[in-house]
């Protein structure tokens, strides 16, 4: 397991006599409001002779702490505007240098202020080393690496460690899945990697991997790998995961992923390097599944979580499907074609009309999608996820509480809305179907390019029919996560994991 293990740490006799501990990191937005005077009066002495010290990561020799180093990892540039994300960064500036130093087993120490947005600082610093340390799955298999530390000890006043273990054991495994190249993660290897690592969890784990059963209950999905099916290693499949808490179920949450395993853009085929990166266009169903992955490890009481990724290659061949063509959804929709490389929508069409149908007798239902969708949402928000919600989950405050949640936990939010604008836009101008998918333009350079394919799924999945008159309303929330899905390069960046956090504090709150 690659996974460096977060360890709770409430005395602080742990910074001098060890304990196993090689290194003390200290995050802090000033050297002052470190409460360990040995620690506040070494880091004083040193910035007399270096201005680098509270200004800059830097590495002091420490005797008689921690493996006899101290790392001094500042906080900078807090402002009126700024997140907790400050914190994170600066924790990853820490861990490295502790590791490059050689330290094993480093000792993190987050100083912040009580102000509520740093509310959760130290969490969220001791899960951005693990976003630091995280290395490509296929790297790890060439290499035969091992985890590049034996453990992270946090001090705290009270035990987080369970939480955060499970967050980055999540964070992991949707790492790995959303980060893996298209061949290493094909769609039948994603839902193998799956298999095995929810092994012995307690989800129940189906695979649909029956070619009749995959045209018949997932026409829209099975369209957008047609072509797939000529080769054989590049199959669909769709995962399903349910974990279902101890005691009375009181709220159902029911989560669709986009598992594109590689988008070539299909008929309507990306041309001057646009396929680059495209095989992290899988980032919404490897989020899903490291959710469930934590779940499975908190066991939270009283909630249902049920889940479907739908994973598929968007191929390009004789058989590829194609603009202008008509097919029928699961719900019964006739969905025109109106360009192939906006495949992510019709995939997540067919997840969320089974989850409809699962939704109608659950309790407290709360629907979702989540996925790499729209360069739109890109160009709007840069970094952030999107969330676009239907008028129940408007009512319920689900946008609301997400975004409250990310923005505590290092995972911020923007929140678009639907418009009559929206509607107007899928519906197919001649009758013919019932709505069409897209227009003939890249998402990137269309007005509302991301607010309007929430109107679609709405519409092609049946869900639209679930309103506040009908007797069973229905909440649903998409979540775009193209802009937020990777860090730094856009198309090898690191995979974030986002949103994992913030929809796990949605789901026990």
């Amino acid at each position: 397991m690659f996974q460096v293990p977060v360890i709770d740490v409430t005395n602080e006799q742990a910074i001098f006599e060890g304990e196993g501990f090689d290194a003390v990191v200290v995050v802090t937005p000033k050297l002052a409001d470190v409460a360990q005077q040995e620690i506040s009066l070494l880091a004083a002495h040193a910035q007399q002779i270096d201005k680098r010290v509270g200004q800059q990561a830097t590495l002091l020799f420490a005797p008689g702490l921690a493996g006899g180093r101290l790392v001094i990892a500042p906080v900078k540039n807090i402002g009126d505007y700024t997140d907790v994300r400050v914190y994170a960064t600066a924790a990853k500036e820490g861990i490295n240098i502790a590791k490059e130093a050689g330290a094993n087993k480093p000792l993190l120490v987050v100083a912040h202020s009580q102000e509520e947005r740093f509310k959760f600082a130290s969490q969220v610093a001791a899960l951005a080393c693990g976003q630091a340390l995280w290395q490509p799955l296929e790297t790890r298999e060439a290499k035969q690496l091992t985890a590049p530390l034996t453990g992270i000890g946090l001090l705290v006043s009270d035990p987080q460690a369970d939480l955060i273990n499970a967050l980055e054991a999540g964070r992991l495994l949707a790492r790995d899945l959303c980060g893996t190249d298209p061949e290493r993660m094909s769609a039948i290897n994603f839902a193998e990697y799956c298999v095995e690592s929810f092994k012995d969890s307690g989800l129940e784990v189906e695979v649909v991997d029956d070619k009749q059963t995959l045209l018949t209950e997932y026409p829209l999905l099975s369209a957008v790998g047609r072509s797939s099916f000529d080769v054989e290693r590049h199959h669909p499949r769709v995962v399903k995961l349910a974990y279902t808490g101890e005691g009375e179920i009181t709220r159902t949450l029911l989560f669709a992923g986009k598992g594109v395993v590689y988008d070539t853009g299909g008929a309507d085929i990306k041309i001057a390097g646009g396929m680059a990166g495209m095989s992290r266009d899988k980032g919404g169903a490897a989020a899903v599944a490291g959710l469930m992955k934590t779940l499975a490890l908190l066991k939270p009481k009283g909630i249902k979580v049920i889940a479907q990724l739908g994973l598929v290659r968007n191929s390009i061949g004789s058989e590829a499907f194609v603009t202008d063509e008509i097919i029928t959804s699961h719900a019964g929709t006739r969905v025109r074609i109106g360009n192939t490389d906006a495949e992510g929508r019709l995939v997540l069409t067919d997840l969320l009309s089974h989850l409809r149908e699962q939704a109608i007798n659950a309790t407290a239902p709360s629907l979702f999608s989540v996925a790499t969708l729209t360069g739109h949402v890109v160009r709007a928000y840069g970094g952030y996820t999107a969330l676009v919600e239907n008028v129940v989950a408007k009512q319920q405050k689900v946008a609301e509480k997400l975004y409250q949640a990310g923005q505590q936990w290092a995972e911020p939010f923007e929140v678009s809305h639907l418009r009559p604008e929206d509607f107007e836009k899928v519906a197919d101008k001649n009758g013919a179907a019932d709505v069409i998918s897209s227009n003939n333009a890249p998402s990137s350079i269309t007005a509302r390019g991301h607010q309007y394919p929430a109107a679609f799924l709405l519409k092609a999945s049946g869900l639209d029919k679930h309103g506040l008159n009908h007797n069973i309303p229905l909440s649903f929330t998409h979540i775009d996560i193209a802009g937020s899905a990777t860090e730094g390069d856009p198309l090898y960046g690191k995979p974030t994991a986002q949103p994992l956090v913030a929809l796990l504090q949605f789901a026990v709150s």
